[in-house]
């Protein structure tokens, strides 16, 4: 059967994936051959689903000077976009990956958007939410948004019976929250910064007792009003937690490439995971392998699915094991 998701993308952008050797800031530097592409993370949730079959439409507001780039860039990978006309320019995204694999993104805000124009967006996903299986809230929220615009289109989603998935972070994730989504999947940073106040927002997580932090911050999330919760913690794994468990599935080894879009491969991974018949804690473990096979690529989203059949074989080892030391 063909699994069709409906992936709301507001603050659409371009992607400009920029090759140097070595960043050094205040430098001059030579770099290699820059790639153009369709960004924003839902974006990335579609190319995983599409490497899966599924079909996948991104749901955004299309600013009109910039329509006809993203028109092509879309048409280019096969990618379907759909939404409402609107004035200005699409946010652009400077990713600047070194040849160590350390990567530095430099994301701008997008163009304002105004209450009209957010009833139409609101319009057109309750018009094509029928017959799908899923819809993805995906991203930042344009300046000028409501705080509730997430809740919004999960109220949608419920309405038309849908699954409802939340990746975003900030006030984005915390106006979701009220309205009980399926499951939120924020990194550990973002989900931290939302409990306990404002942290550096960081690729890979550093410092002692990652585990527990994610496992609480999971925890913390469903208190918030989440049904479910996964928080990556990069190459650590992920924790996920619902009203009766929580537990820490561990990431499979990988050589990194980018990291960039390993949250998004997530949700990706987990859609399809859970349309496919998995229980909860199983595709969770799945939706990590697949996001550690999208890091073995540079275009964010990009996905091998059999290397990533591969290490889901190790993601389920690691979790049928054992749980994870104060994770219960």
């Amino acid at each position: 059967m063909l699994v069709s998701m409906l992936i709301v993308n507001p603050n659409i952008a371009t992607d400009r994936t920029i090759p140097v050797s070595v960043l050094v800031p205040g430098s001059v530097h030579r770099t290699g051959t820059a790639v153009t592409t369709l960004g924003g993370k839902g974006v990335n949730v579609a190319r995983i689903a599409r490497a899966f079959g599924h079909r996948a439409i991104v749901v955004t507001f299309l600013p009109a000077s910039s329509a006809a780039q993203l028109r092509q860039l879309a048409g280019a990978e096969q990618a379907e976009l759909a939404g409402v006309p609107v004035p200005g320019t699409a946010r652009a995204a400077s990713i600047l990956l070194e040849g160590s694999g350390r990567v530095t993104v430099l994301n701008e805000p997008g163009p304002p958007r105004e209450a009209g124009e957010w009833r139409e967006l609101l319009a057109e996903i309750e018009r094509r939410a029928p017959g799908q299986q899923s819809l993805v809230c995906s991203g930042s929220l344009p300046p000028g948004s409501p705080a509730d615009a997430y809740a919004q289109v999960v109220a949608i989603g419920q309405r038309a019976g849908l699954r409802t998935v939340v990746d975003a972070a900030g006030q984005a994730l915390a106006g979701a929250l009220p309205a009980h989504p399926d499951v939120v999947s924020p990194n550990l940073a973002e989900a931290e910064s939302l409990l306990h106040g404002p942290a550096v927002e960081g690729v890979e997580p550093d410092g002692a007792d990652i585990v527990r932090r994610a496992a609480d911050a999971a925890r913390g999330l469903v208190a918030r009003g989440a049904r479910r919760a996964i928080v990556s913690a990069g190459s650590h794994g992920a924790a996920f937690s619902d009203a009766a468990r929580t537990v820490f599935c561990p990431a499979p080894k990988v050589t990194v490439v980018s990291p960039i879009g390993a949250g998004d491969s997530l949700v990706g991974g987990l859609v399809h995971a859970l349309e496919d018949g998995q229980d909860w804690p199983a595709a969770v473990g799945y939706a990590i392998a697949v996001a550690s096979a999208s890091c073995e690529q540079e275009l964010a989203g990009g996905l091998d699915v059999a290397r990533a059949a591969a290490l889901a074989l190790q993601a389920e080892s690691a979790v049928q094991a054992d749980q994870a030391p104060g994770v219960r």
